[in-house]
């Protein structure tokens, strides 16, 4: 066996373990893909950190592994890229608290960077988020949106939570798969998406029409407003198009992340996108 064949050992000249009591590095996180500031992002599990290290666009900082994770990347031939820390899982159970499901795995991270929405090739799906703040949902989203093979999700600047930490964790790696666009006013946003030639349709229970029944064509923007509120009325103003899921049980309404999986199953279809 020549040097390239043999799988990397960390545990040979790795840094000194994580030591009881000692702080990891703790700047606090700022917007994901705002290009902005020193604070890295936060990944954890093993999906959001395998990802990470598998997309050349995401600059990893540091890199804080347990012996059974470094292990499993190196059985799985997954280049670390930078040394990693060999630490207990009581470490990042410091950093992250003990409800988080880290697997072993935490990288500090530098945020991936947010293309401009002129740039959005005008062909396929994206989705607009009109301040979806609860990261749980959005990470979903993210999701369901690599499934659906969304071109991009375009999300407001405020009033939309951090790609890091819990949403990176929900979306199970696909923040490194669909660009984010952040903007600093939606229904400019969508007026220009508008402009551009996407249809772009709302989805709120009261909609005028079922999302079903409505014609779609590429490329299509669909709009998902917030739990509770769903979406503001100048963000209603703006789509060419609002309307509504309608389904025959009892319960009419959604959770958001599950109305965005059937608006996409519902918009590949119709749009002939499904293999």
């Amino acid at each position: 066996m020549n040097d390239r064949d043999r799988k990397p050992d960390f545990r040979r000249n790795r840094p000194k373990p994580f030591q009881k009591g000692q702080k990891f590095g703790r700047a606090p996180a700022r917007r994901d893909r705002d290009g902005g500031g020193d604070a890295p992002v936060i990944l954890y599990g093993w999906h959001s950190v395998s990802m990470a290290l598998a997309n050349p666009q995401r600059r990893i900082r540091k890199l804080y592994l347990t012996e059974n994770a470094a292990k499993r990347l190196a059985d799985e031939n997954i280049e670390t890229r930078v040394t990693p820390e060999i630490v207990r899982p009581s470490a990042i159970d410091q950093r992250l608290g003990p409800d988080a499901v880290h697997q072993g795995l935490l990288a500090e991270a530098e945020p991936l960077p947010s293309p401009d929405i002129d740039t959005l090739d005008p062909d396929g799906i994206v989705l607009v988020l009109d301040q979806i703040t609860d990261p749980h949902n959005v990470g979903a989203i993210l999701r369901s949106a690599a499934a659906f093979a969304v071109k991009a999700i375009v999300t407001t600047a405020r009033h939309s939570p951090e790609a890091t930490g819990v949403l990176a964790k929900s979306a199970s790696g696909a923040l490194e798969l669909v660009p984010m666009v952040t903007v600093q006013n939606l229904a400019r946003a969508l007026t220009e998406l508008n402009d551009r030639g996407f249809q772009t349709v709302g989805l709120d229970s009261q909609g005028s029409e079922n999302l079903a029944q409505v014609e779609l064509q590429q490329p299509l923007a669909l709009v998902l407003g917030a739990e509770g509120k769903g979406l503001r009325q100048l963000t209603r103003e703006t789509c060419r198009t609002v309307a509504r899921l309608d389904m025959p049980g009892e319960i009419k309404s959604l959770n958001v992340s599950n109305a965005a999986v059937l608006a996409l199953y519902i918009g590949a279809s119709r749009l002939g996108l499904m293999k």
